[in-house]
C-alpha cells in the first residue's frame, strides 16, 4: 500500500463566514419581519405563535422592540433588509441577561445565525453596563439551535428538567452561557 507525501495535495477549502450586521429596528422593517414572524416552523422555538397580518406585528414592533434596550434587526451584509432578529435581555439585577433570536427559513443552516449570535456578543457586553453573563435557553431537541451556540463559544452547562411550559408543552432546556471574560470568536 503506498503512502501519500501530500506533494500536489490541496487542503479542503475552508468555508467563507456569513457577515452580517446588526442594527436597531424601525417601523418600515415590519413587512420584512413577517417573513419569519409569520412562519411557523421559525416561530415554533418561540414564545409567541406565528402572526397573521401587519398591523399586530407592528404594534409588538412599536411597543416592545423599538423600546427594548437591546433587540436587533439581523442583516446580511451589503443589505440593510433584517433576515432575523436577536435579542439580549437584561434581568433585574443587570449582571444576566437572556438571548434569543430567531432567523427567516430562507437562511437557516447557512451561518446566518452564528455570526449574528458572534457579533451580539461582541458588542453586548460594551453596551450594557454591568452585564456579566449571557445566558440562551434552548428546547433539548432543537440540536440547530444548540450548534449555532456552542459554535458561537457559548459554555453548554445542563439540562432544566420541566424547566417551562412553552405553547401548552412543559419542555426541558438546555442552558449555554457566555460570560464577560470568554473569548468571542469572531471569524
Amino acid at each position: 500500500m503506498e503512502q501519500s507525501t501530500g506533494q500536489g495535495a490541496q487542503p479542503p477549502a475552508k468555508k467563507a463566514a456569513v457577515e452580517v450586521t446588526l442594527r436597531r429596528f424601525t417601523l418600515a422593517d415590519v413587512d420584512a419581519m413577517m417573513a419569519w414572524a409569520s412562519d411557523p416552523l421559525a416561530a415554533a422555538p418561540c414564545r409567541w405563535e406565528p402572526y397573521t397580518s401587519t398591523e399586530p406585528l407592528l404594534a409588538f414592533l412599536r411597543d416592545a422592540v423599538l423600546p427594548h434596550p437591546w433587540f436587533r434587526a439581523i442583516c446580511l451584509a451589503g443589505d440593510d433588509r433584517p433576515v432575523g432578529a436577536i435579542s439580549v435581555s437584561p434581568t433585574d439585577d443587570g449582571c444576566r441577561a437572556e438571548l434569543g433570536y430567531v432567523l427567516a427559513r430562507a437562511h437557516w443552516g447557512k451561518g446566518v445565525a452564528t455570526a449574528a449570535v458572534r457579533r451580539a456578543v461582541a458588542q453586548v457586553f460594551g453596551e450594557l453596563e454591568g452585564l456579566l453573563r449571557v445566558e440562551a435557553l434552548v428546547d433539548v431537541p432543537n440540536a440547530a439551535s444548540q450548534r449555532v451556540l456552542e459554535k458561537a463559544g457559548f459554555t453548554r452547562e445542563a439540562v432544566l428538567r420541566r424547566y417551562c411550559v412553552l405553547k401548552g408543552n412543559v419542555k426541558d432546556m438546555v442552558i449555554h452561557s457566555f460570560i464577560s471574560t470568554d473569548t468571542v470568536l469572531l471569524d
